[in-house]
Formats: C-alpha cells, sequence, structure tokens
C-alpha cells in the first residue's frame, strides 16, 4: 500500500503498533473538526440548526458501511454508555452467557446487574467452549467481544452464524470495537442481533464517538428508559418510543459524530478490501515471526484464525527498551501488546524484532 505517512503524521516520529489502544487522528479528520469549531465560534446557533441534517448523513454512512438500515443505527459517545442502555433494558430474570476475562466494559455492565451469568473460557477452543457452555446453560443472551483486547484471538464469524440457526431465540451483542474497521462487515447478514462499537480505535475517528447496529426485531426485545428531547428528534426517529432514540436522549456532539463520517468516507477512499488484505497479511507474518521467536501464547498458536492484535513475552524493562526506540505499544496481561493496522508495514515488524532481540 502507499506511504501513510503525510495522511498520519504519527507515523513520521513513531513506529506506531498501538491502534488497539488507540486509532490515529487522519490529515482529513483533523480539517473537519478544525472546519466545525470555526463555524460553531463564527455562527452560534446558526451553525447548530444543521445538527439533524449532520446526524443524518453520519448515521447513514455507518449504515452504508455496515449494512444496517439508518433507522436502526444509533450513536452513542462510547460503547459503554451504550451497552449499558442496552443491558438496562433487558429483563433481569434472563441468564446472559460471557467469556472469562472479557474486556471490563462489556462484562462488568453484565456482572453489575441482577443477571444470572455463565462463563465460557477463552483459548484455542473458544468455539467449542461456547458451543459446550449454551448447551448446558442455555443462555437467553451472549455477549462478547469479537476481538479479545488482550491477545487478539478472533471469535469465528461463521461459527455465530451456526450458533444464531441452531439457537434462534438466543441474542447475541457483539462488542466490535477491536475489530470493526479492520475488514468488511456485513450486520444483515451475520449472526448477531446487536453490533455496538467505539471508533477511535480502528476506525480512526478519534474519541467521543461510538455506534450500536440492532436488528428489527429488537424492538420488541429490550425497552430501555432512557429518553431525553433527543429521543425524538430526527428524520429516523419518527415516533415516540423508537429504539434508536431511546439511546440518544440527549444533545449530539457533531463535532464527534461528524469526524466518524469523515473517518469512513477515508476509508471507502481507499478500500475496505485493500485495508484487510494488508490487516491479514501483516498479522500472518507477524505471527509467523513471533512463533519463530517464541513469543506468543500456546492458545494463539493453535488457532487457525487471528486478528492483528498480538500479546508478546517481556517486561518492563523489554517494555522500555521498544519505548526508547519510538516503538509505540502497551503493556497488558502478561506481556506486551502490539497490534497492526493498514498503515504499518513489514519494516514495522522486523524493527520490533530487532529491538527485542
Amino acid at each position: 500500500m502507499k506511504n501513510f505517512k503525510k495522511q498520519y503524521p504519527t507515523l513520521n516520529q513513531y513506529t506506531y503498533l498501538n491502534t488497539a489502544a488507540s486509532g490515529l487522528l487522519s490529515e482529513a479528520v483533523f480539517e473537519y473538526r478544525q472546519e466545525q469549531d470555526l463555524d460553531f465560534l463564527i455562527s452560534g446557533s446558526v451553525f447548530k440548526d444543521q445538527q439533524g441534517k449532520i446526524l443524518t448523513g453520519v448515521r447513514e454512512a455507518v449504515g452504508r458501511f455496515f449494512n444496517c438500515a439508518p433507522n436502526r443505527v444509533a450513536l452513542t459517545p462510547n460503547f459503554s454508555y451504550g451497552f449499558n442502555t442496552l443491558m438496562e433494558g433487558v429483563e433481569k430474570s434472563k441468564k446472559v452467557l460471557l467469556f472469562k476475562n472479557d474486556y471490563p466494559s462489556v462484562n462488568w455492565a453484565v456482572e453489575s446487574r441482577e443477571f444470572e451469568v455463565c462463563y465460557a473460557d477463552i483459548d484455542e477452543n473458544l468455539e467449542n467452549n461456547v458451543a459446550e457452555v449454551v448447551e448446558k446453560e442455555r443462555p437467553d443472551i451472549f455477549a462478547f467481544s469479537l476481538v479479545q483486547w488482550i491477545n487478539g484471538i478472533i471469535i469465528d464469524l461463521e461459527f455465530l452464524k451456526e450458533l444464531k440457526s441452531k439457537y434462534p431465540e438466543m441474542l447475541l451483542f457483539g462488542d466490535g470495537t477491536q475489530y470493526c474497521g479492520t475488514e468488511e462487515f456485513d450486520f444483515e447478514a451475520s449472526g448477531l442481533d446487536v453490533l455496538g462499537a467505539s471508533t477511535y480505535k480502528w476506525m480512526n475517528a478519534g474519541y467521543g464517538n461510538a455506534f450500536f447496529l440492532f436488528k428489527d426485531h429488537m424492538e420488541d426485545k429490550i425497552l430501555p428508559r432512557s429518553l431525553g428531547f433527543n429521543s425524538l428528534q430526527g428524520k429516523y426517529k419518527p415516533h415516540e418510543g423508537s429504539l434508536i432514540g431511546k439511546f440518544e436522549p440527549g444533545h449530539q456532539d457533531t463535532l464527534n459524530f461528524g469526524s466518524l463520517k469523515v473517518a469512513i468516507e477515508e476509508v471507502e477512499k481507499i478500500g475496505i478490501d485493500k485495508i484487510a488484505e494488508q490487516v491479514q497479511s501483516l498479522a500472518s507474518e507477524a505471527k509467523s515471526l513471533f512463533e519463530e521467536h517464541d513469543l506468543l501464547e500456546e492458545a494463539v498458536l493453535k488457532r487457525k484464525i487471528h486478528s492483528s492484535i498480538f500479546n508478546i513475552k517481556g517486561g518492563d524493562a523489554v517494555f522500555q527498551k521498544l519505548k526508547n526506540n519510538q516503538i509505540v505499544c502497551s503493556q497488558r496481561g502478561e506481556g506486551i501488546r502490539v497490534s497492526f493496522h493498514y498503515f504499518n508495514t513489514s519494516e514495522d515488524i522486523k524493527k520490533l524484532l530487532k529491538v527485542i532481540k
């Protein structure tokens, strides 16, 4: 792919292997944000009057990108806000299946409420673990991250479709924060009933924006109580009790949500197919080299599919050495998490290994 250092200036000073923690701000998104603030500065409420049009455009862009009707796209400030709203609308008598040690914003939102909870292990047999627990416990809901935040293990999307086909009454709630933006995803054709994601990571949209997608039948499955003036405002919220309106009770930030639209347009210019090809190529190369240097846990090595997030062996000294060499990554779990997006290159992987060795 082309050199992205002009589009993402951060790449001029760092080897950036930390998209799993925070995506980069592009020149295009930055310029949009400057223009938005300038318009507000000189126009005040005249600018605010355009809010509905801006948010409609964002909703339509998200729906187009993930194949979901715009009237089933809710815009929230982050995943945690939206997911808590979702779980607050679920009857407390329901049983929920979680992964042990899944991302806290998923598990805590469930565990802090009165649901009966059961768990599946995250290891090389992840799909079989889920199937066995579902068969035994018959949960009403399975809530999970599509990609695990610590080690990058990704759940098989075909397995989810098969699971939904076998247990059609069980609702599947997915967190796509560590997934959305890495490859094409057709929500309508997926096994998910709900997909939520913060977009400051792999979508490179900046902070303060997230989305939730709903299948049609979810209108009758959950009853969130959130309500505000904005719950009834906008092209796609025509009636009181609108499901997406329950997720948008107050004024929306057009600066942040507009940034998401610009970020989506950036991805569309490059092509999500080209992005997926680069991400998968880097993930394959990294996994092979990390295996060669004995840097990965057994569960990851045994998986046939994997994301571009890896947790490699190394303690404080190695992490500090990477920082000293301008390699940006994160300490997570018992190792060092590195992650590769489409603006990364094979040279980034080689530099990482050179510094470690």
